[in-house]
């Protein structure tokens, strides 16, 4: 007799085992071989259905990124640092770009305020609607706000090495020790102290990914936004687009663009709109296997 079908969420994937979390219990469980056949790899935040330990179905998905494979995300922290290493205006908003393109809410969390100024991300992010969260290790509330926007949702940290996603994962839940390293002043870099992707369930409820800190040439891993989409990743310009001369418009040089007489008058922030010039001149320069 067959033992009965559970469901859970898949929190652990490490040389062909999935642990996955359930009702029931945590188990540990393999994919049936079908799933290769059908182009089918289980990952980190699907829900899935097992009987006796071997994965038989997975739930169709919200959204996935490609690295580190995450499934179903309802938001993503980005870890800046104010220093050391310094903010990278380009690498944040192409992450910023491809939640937005995926439907994962974006939030900004700022580290090591008690050595820099966190003011410009503030104004530029804050000023477009996205939550950003200034942390001060000394002051509790703002680990409480960060506890609080984790709190039944699943959730990704990511930012560069160095800028303390660990270090904040193990503020937010001190349960979860999850190890950290200083920077390497040889490489101006923190070393990499996540070597693989996991779900962790945190005591407040919802579940937290550390992911591998990322780099400016990973980028296109997660995702790839063609060139006429990506204004649409730009949530400032959304109320202007369709104000533009031409329906073609690029929103980086032409006469009678809608965004650009709106960066003139103050209303984008030049920082946001050079990393979407730069984008898209990348975009144009894809190749049409890229974007398959």
């Amino acid at each position: 007799m067959n033992s009965t079908v559970k469901s859970g969420i898949i929190t652990k994937c490490l040389g062909g085992l999935y642990t996955v979390e359930s009702p029931d219990g945590i188990f540990s469980c393999k994919a049936r071989g079908v799933f290769r056949s059908k182009g089918i790899s289980p990952c980190l935040g699907d829900s899935v259905e097992f009987q006796d330990e071997v994965i038989t179905a997975v739930a169709e998905r919200r959204n996935c990124i490609i690295r580190p494979p995450l499934a179903n995300l309802d938001q993503l922290i980005f870890i800046v640092s104010t220093c050391d290493p310094a903010p990278n205006y380009l690498l944040l908003d192409k992450f910023i770009a491809i939640a937005e393109y995926k439907g994962i809410k974006p939030v900004v969390a700022v580290t090591k305020t008690d050595l820099g100024s966190s003011s410009d991300i503030t104004d530029i992010y804050g000023k477009i609607g996205i939550d950003v969260i200034e942390i001060d290790y000394s002051d509790k509330s703002t680990i409480d706000a960060v506890k609080n926007i984790l709190t039944g949702k699943i959730s990704a940290f990511t930012g560069n090495s160095g800028a303390g996603k660990s270090t904040l994962l193990n503020a937010v839940d001190p349960t979860l020790d999850i190890p950290t390293a200083e920077i390497s002043k040889k490489l101006g870099r923190g070393r990499h102290t996540t070597r693989h992707a996991e779900l962790y369930k945190l005591e407040t409820g919802g579940y937290i990914a550390d992911t591998p800190g990322f780099s400016t040439f990973e980028t296109n891993r997660y995702d790839i936004i063609r060139k006429e989409e990506l204004a649409g990743c730009f949530r400032e310009m959304a109320e202007f687009t369709d104000q533009c001369r031409f329906k073609d418009c690029s929103h980086t040089c032409e006469k009678g663009c809608a965004v650009l007489d709106a960066l003139g008058e103050g209303k984008i922030s030049e920082s946001r709109h050079t990393s979407y010039c730069t984008m898209y001149d990348e975009a144009k320069q894809l190749k049409e296997w890229e974007l398959k």
